[in-house]
């Protein structure tokens, strides 16, 4: 059955997730403040800047004014970067229908507050429950789903009738949906993999080689669970796809921004440098200097982020910061996550 469905904003995640709506027969109306990018997806079915040599289907229709993208709307979909989320979910609010279905896709905190983007959304649409707002998070590059390759993701809701109606939405031949309750962990996952891929980048722009890589990623899993246990996410969240699955994609692909961002700083360029170069939201930057403020004010060690931080907003050299990582004290392997995850169940045992 053919929903109505409006897409925020039109950058290339928003514009991928409108083409698999669109294949699944929907109406998609997809918001972008920039008049010329509306008319040249309205008119040559194209979004040039973040997807080229991409036609769109004619089932997408763009839109400057969010009041006519989200009037009549079943769905909408927030795909606006961590540090604009709060501006645009404010102005949806304003417009958004009772019965409409709230969905967003942004992996991210909110860089002032540190909180997650759901939390965000809540603030500012307090009349909306925020048991039914689901997110959408797994390894899912925009420039392979948009040409239908194979992909699975994860949608999490605390209302489960509310995920399962995203899952029925998305669901389709290339697109496989799983549901999950965890909410908390579906979001610390999908944000924290970011910095794990700055770092994976950086090791491989200095030539530290693939055991260094295969490091990074597992210890790099490991700071993830650590910092999700402690926000009370279930540990199991982040052996799925929005922890491992998404973590590996976005550390070893050529379209990670992120791993290409921390390439170019291991080669030795300067972080405005890098960004400018990049052209598009590196949300591994902003999160990195979210995670260390919160892993401090928690007291959760996270030593990939700390040197990470270093590199970015110290100044460290990149080289002296990894040497830093494989000479600190020894450790054993099942440690914190563990320990703090049994910790959690036992708590939950005795309620």
């Amino acid at each position: 059955m053919s929903r109505k469905v409006a897409v925020l904003v039109a950058g290339s995640w928003g514009t991928a997730l409108a083409s698999v709506l669109a294949d699944n027969g929907h109406e998609v109306v997809i918001w972008s403040r920039n008049q010329k990018q509306v008319d040249e997806i309205n008119n040559d079915h194209t979004n040039g800047k973040f997807l080229p040599k991409v036609i769109l289907s004619d089932r997408i229709q763009a839109t400057s004014s969010m009041q006519e993208a989200l009037k009549n709307a079943e769905a909408a979909v927030l795909a606006a970067p961590s540090s604009a989320m709060r501006d645009v979910a404010a102005h949806v609010g304003r417009h958004l229908e009772p019965q409409t279905l709230l969905i967003h896709a942004t992996k991210g905190f909110e860089p002032e507050s540190l909180k997650r983007m759901t939390r965000v959304i809540s603030e500012e649409i307090p009349s909306y429950d925020p048991a039914r707002i689901v997110v959408l998070s797994g390894p899912s590059h925009a420039e392979e789903v948009i040409l239908h390759c194979p992909t699975t993701v994860v949608v999490a809701a605390e209302d489960t009738s509310a995920a399962e109606e995203a899952q029925d939405l998305f669901m389709s031949g290339y697109f496989r949906v799983y549901t999950n309750p965890d909410v908390t962990g579906v979001e610390i996952g999908g944000a924290l993999k970011n910095i794990i891929a700055l770092g994976v980048g950086m090791s491989d722009g200095l030539g530290f080689g693939d055991n260094a890589k295969a490091a990074l990623m597992t210890r790099g899993l490991a700071e993830i669970g650590r910092l999700g246990v402690e926000l009370e996410a279930n540990p199991l969240t982040f052996a799925g796809l929005a922890g491992i699955g998404d973590l590996i994609v976005t550390c070893t692909s050529r379209h990670s921004r992120n791993w290409n961002a921390g390439y170019l700083l291991g080669q030795g360029k300067p972080l405005a440098e890098v960004l400018e170069h990049m052209g598009m939201v590196v949300e591994g930057v902003k999160t990195t200097r979210s995670a260390y403020t919160l892993a401090r004010s928690m007291n959760v060690p996270m030593p990939i982020t700390d040197a990470l931080y270093a590199v970015l907003f110290e100044a460290k050299n990149p080289k002296e910061a990894v040497e830093d990582l494989m000479g600190r004290v020894r450790k054993h392997e099942i440690e914190e996550v563990a320990q703090a995850a049994a910790s959690n169940w036992i708590q939950g045992e005795d309620t």
